[in-house]
């Protein structure tokens, strides 16, 4: 009986040192397990480079926003209908009766973002750490309007505590075919829109990794894409996709970016990613997303006016012209963070038949 227990000892300190060991194999691939690794957005915002004061990008001071518009459009007030609906006319209509203000343009070498066209143009900027060739107009466009600056800017601040809050913007990216998180040749990434809360420490400021979390195939089916990738360096780049980008505000809002050739440049951990999503937004929908969610009145916060900001984008739009040569989209980037989560796949028959729908529509 003794001689029995002590086999029985030794086997469970042996299947114990086995565990062990494949935990540390596994700790010291980087936590990827099944060669597959999915991390959660946390953070999400529109790439701006801005200093202390402004002062290097915005040399003229920030833009006015509606409120300081409305009083030189009207100084002697007038009916609802020939002021406040006539104004509104213009955030729906904007190129109607073109706004006659000057609007302040973010300038300087210096931008964030990707590498969009592999080319170097003088609209291009020079990243902070040197990279040339740095494709973001939204930045010229938006970086001197006081809303989409951080710390105080109002849509800044809120947009991007709702990527954590709001089910709907509740973006899942899944790493298959991993070997390595420093350096493969060959990565299969994919997005997926969540279904759960994500795990917050003790204080609920900060997101945990860790947690797990359930794809919704049944509402998320446009959100699903598929991107090829690799690791250099601990780096992660994609190659081009378009991509439906989930976005809400206010609860009641939900809608979202069409980002065509869209691209992530993230530092992979096991814990968590961070970096660049970067791609060609279409204005119209960008401009319709913005109107449709961000009142006239929240905007006036942050000094950000509508029907100025439309005829801005039209004019440094950058990417995909139309049948007339026009340009539709506008060189962009997010500034993303994300933790790793363990990403539940509902049956294989339940995806297919999601990414099907996808398809068709």
């Amino acid at each position: 009986m003794k001689h029995r227990a002590n086999v029985l000892i030794s086997r469970t300190l042996f299947a114990s040192i086995a565990v062990s060991a494949t935990v540390a194999t596994a700790s010291a691939e980087g936590g990827i397990e099944n060669r597959t690794i999915g991390y959660a957005l946390t953070s999400a915002r529109w790439a701006i480079h801005q200093t202390a004061d402004g002062k290097s990008e915005c040399p003229e001071g920030f833009n006015e926003g509606p409120r300081e518009q409305f009083k030189a459009l009207f100084p002697n007030g007038g009916s609802v209908e020939k002021t406040q609906l006539a104004y509104e006319s213009m955030v729906r209509y904007p190129l109607d009766e073109p706004m006659k203000f000057p609007y302040r343009e973010a300038r300087g070498p210096t931008g964030l973002g990707l590498d969009l066209d592999g080319k170097q143009g003088p609209e291009d900027f020079i990243s902070p750490e040197g990279a040339r060739g740095i494709d973001n107009q939204l930045f010229r466009a938006i970086g001197c309007t006081r809303l989409f600056r951080t710390p105080d800017g109002t849509y800044a601040h809120f947009t991007n505590m709702w990527v954590k809050e709001f089910g709907f913007n509740r973006i899942l990216m899944e790493l298959t075919d991993v070997d390595s998180l420093s350096n493969d040749d060959s990565v299969n990434v994919t997005l997926y829109r969540g279904r759960d809360r994500l795990m917050q420490d003790a204080t609920g400021a900060n997101i945990m990794p860790g947690g797990s979390n359930r794809i919704d195939t049944r509402f998320g089916a446009r959100f699903i894409h598929r991107l090829k990738g690799k690791i250099q360096n601990g780096v992660l780049t994609t190659e081009a996709a378009d991509v439906y980008w989930p976005w809400a505000v206010f609860f009641r809002r939900p809608g979202g970016y069409e980002m065509r050739g869209l691209r992530f440049n993230l530092k992979l951990t096991p814990d968590k990613a961070e970096g660049f999503a970067g791609g060609y937004a279409d204005i119209d929908s960008w401009s319709s997303q913005l109107v449709r969610a961000w009142s006239t009145h929240h905007s006036s916060y942050g000094g950000l006016s509508q029907p100025s900001l439309y005829p801005v984008l039209r004019k440094l739009a950058d990417g995909y012209p139309d049948e007339s040569g026009r340009m539709t989209a506008i060189s962009s980037a997010l500034s993303i963070s994300m933790v790793q989560v363990f990403i539940q796949h509902e049956p294989d028959t339940t995806l297919a038949a999601a990414e099907g729908a996808a398809k068709r529509k």
